[in-house]
């Protein structure tokens, strides 16, 4: 939304369905606030017995037992009590490992972290740009385990055992199945699912010993579903689901570690590099239902992840917590959520910039996308 003069509406350009969301939460969705509520009507001279005010407390009850069965669905996960909430993070004690943290998601994270007086370990192909002292950059192609094996024991040596990981190196090839090359194909697995495992071979072993640490799986709503021209990627990020579920129980039953915390991450569409080139729609009631997600919003979700020092699956944003039902609905509703998503078109015409192999050449010069009307 544009003003007459052409300078951009502050309200419309930010308002979106989570924002809607979170309001609601805050007051329709709210026990503390629908519980002022009759209160309001019992000052106003109404009867305990009238309608809206038992109406307006059985509403409370229920929304009171969906709470509380969500909130004790998450202590029940993490072994929490009741009573009391887990100790807060010790942040100076910590080392924080990210991979593909030299942009994007993981560059954030990491100098959000630093500023903190963290100490991270970043590891990627290319270098971290940071005048942050206490993050130390390790050249390394994750997707490789003897790379990964070598760089392990360089940080342990010279820095330490690592505490929370984040795995979040990513790759995406946007090619049709067809055209998919088999370097393509080993790229896409290397980094987006064989690294989680030779991160967690590398340095899950010391966290059981201690019993402590987190480990956050940057995955992708669309592991969960299938769409054109992602067939390699969005496999890659099925695997994740899994490997964050199984990791969880062998934690907790084969290992006795529960206090090892492992999150899952399902955002939709980040504005990143890696996906910078993909086509989306520019209508407002597009952006409103399916809007992208900034970044910080993603950064942000995954640092307040590790304060709350819970195991937990986070949906960004609020639609995603609708995509693990899609499997279960009509076909017709399903292809009619493909279509309102743009799914199976944001590919169409997609330049590959960030991970390019060298056998890929540089990124074409003109990289600019003609947004779908």
């Amino acid at each position: 939304m544009e003003y007459e003069d052409g300078d951009p509406s502050p309200v419309f350009d930010t308002l979106d369905v989570d924002l809607v969301v979170k309001v609601l939460s805050h007051t329709l969705f709210s026990p503390f606030f629908i519980a002022l509520v009759p209160v309001f009507y019992l000052f106003q001279g109404a009867k305990t017995n009238d309608t809206q005010v038992i109406a307006v407390f059985i509403y409370w009850v229920g929304l009171c037992a969906f709470w509380f069965i969500k909130w004790y669905s998450l202590l029940f996960r993490n072994q929490g009590s009741l009573l009391f909430g887990p100790a807060a993070l010790d942040w100076g004690e910590q080392i924080v490992l990210i991979t593909g943290g030299s942009s994007g998601i993981g560059e954030l994270i990491a100098n959000t972290l630093a500023v903190r007086n963290v100490n991270v370990v970043v590891l990627d192909v290319n270098p971290i740009v940071t005048e942050n002292y206490n993050i130390t950059y390790y050249k390394c192609d994750v997707s490789k385990w003897e790379e990964v094996e070598a760089v392990s024991k360089k940080v342990v040596e010279e820095t330490g055992h690592p505490t929370i990981l984040i795995n979040n190196a990513g790759v995406v090839q946007g090619k049709l199945i067809t055209d998919l090359t088999p370097d393509d194909i080993k790229q896409t697995f290397g980094v987006n699912t064989l690294a989680h495992f030779w991160i967690l071979k590398a340095f899950l072993p010391e966290m059981i010993k201690q019993k402590t640490g987190h480990i956050i799986t940057v995955g992708s709503i669309s592991g969960l579903i299938g769409m054109a021209r992602m067939t390699d990627y969005t496999a890659s990020k099925a695997a994740l689901v899994s490997l964050n579920e199984s990791l969880r129980y062998e934690l907790d039953k084969c290992h006795h570690a529960p206090g090892i915390r492992t999150t899952l991450l399902l955002p939709g569409h980040v504005m990143t590099p890696l996906f910078s080139t993909v086509r989306l729609p520019t209508l407002w009631l597009y952006k409103f239902f399916v809007p992208s997600l900034d970044p910080i919003t993603v950064a942000k979700a995954v640092i307040a992840a590790l304060d709350d020092r819970h195991s937990q699956t986070i949906y960004l944003p609020f639609y995603a917590y609708f995509v693990p039902y899609l499997t279960l609905v009509p076909s017709f509703l399903r292809d009619f959520a493909q279509w309102l998503s743009y799914a199976d078109h944001g590919m169409e015409g997609f330049v590959k910039v960030s991970g390019r192999r060298p056998d890929e050449g540089p990124v074409p010069e003109d990289t600019s996308r003609a947004k779908a009307d």
